[in-house]
């Protein structure tokens, strides 16, 4: 079996759970070395730990994206580890907290705000800027940042959240703009509601029945929600060469959620 990222060291920020650890599972069992980040030492030690009894290369480093410096030693630690850094997928990030039975604009608390944006664009800012010289060190690189279909259109009770992944995209077609011409290629992901437990919150108040219900119509084509398999190999599929000439796209991964 060919192994598309032999030799390639792939970053992947939220890497301990859902679509996180189902791509950094994928790029490892494809030949990277992947280095995982997330908040949670104990979840994110044990994931790099999975991988690694599997097999392949991987390392676990604790960093919360919103912070400058620790973003900054976990790129600098994955280089001096692994000699250098060719692919990110800057996954980690956060629903704006307590909105998730819906709330208005004017009636979100100023923390959960502020929290939102600083994980959710802070972060993946941080994240590019301190890759992009690891990057140019290697010649190139590929960035995969995570958006959501919430950044390709709006969402009534649910607008900071939308807001942050509408940021998200916004960088990642200024970002294709800038760093493409240095071989760096950047682009994102926009999943519908994928099954992990981000969502989970969102299930409450609904009857096992109703919530299907609710999926058929939000999710016409599909009639179900994503698995995180399912967005990992869209992720690997932007980081390999099979992209080449694809830049500053959002790629919706949403059962028909935008289309109908």
């Amino acid at each position: 079996m060919s192994k598309r990222f032999a030799d390639k060291v792939a970053v992947v920020t939220g890497g301990a759970t859902g679509i996180g650890l189902a791509t950094a599972r994928a790029f490892a069992a494809e030949g990277a070395k992947v280095v995982l980040s997330s908040r949670t030492a104990k979840t994110g030690e044990a994931a790099a730990a999975e991988i690694v009894a599997a097999g392949h290369t991987a390392h676990f480093i604790a960093t919360d994206v919103s912070d400058a410096a620790a973003v900054e030693r976990l790129m600098a630690a994955t280089e001096e580890m692994y000699g250098g850094i060719d692919i990110l997928f800057a996954n980690a990030g956060v629903p704006a907290r307590g909105s998730e039975g819906g709330v208005v604009l004017g009636e979100v608390r100023d923390e959960v705000f502020d929290e939102a944006f600083a994980i959710n664009v802070r972060g993946i800012w941080l994240c590019l800027k301190h890759a992009v010289p690891a990057m140019r060190r290697r010649g190139g690189g590929v960035i995969v940042n995570m958006s959501s279909t919430m950044g390709l259109v709006g969402q009534a009770k649910n607008g900071v959240y939308s807001a942050t992944k509408h940021a998200v995209m916004g960088l990642t077609k200024s970002a294709a703009l800038e760093y493409g011409p240095e071989n760096i290629r950047v682009n994102a992901v926009c999943p519908g509601a994928i099954e992990t437990a981000f969502v989970a919150p969102f299930k409450v108040g609904y009857t096992e029945e109703e919530w299907n219900a609710r999926i058929r119509e939000k999710y016409p084509a599909a009639h179900r929600v994503g698995r995180p398999e399912e967005v990992a190999d869209v992720v690997l599929w932007l980081a390999s060469d099979e992209s080449s000439f694809v830049h500053g796209v959002g790629v919706p991964i949403d059962g028909g959620f935008i289309v109908h």
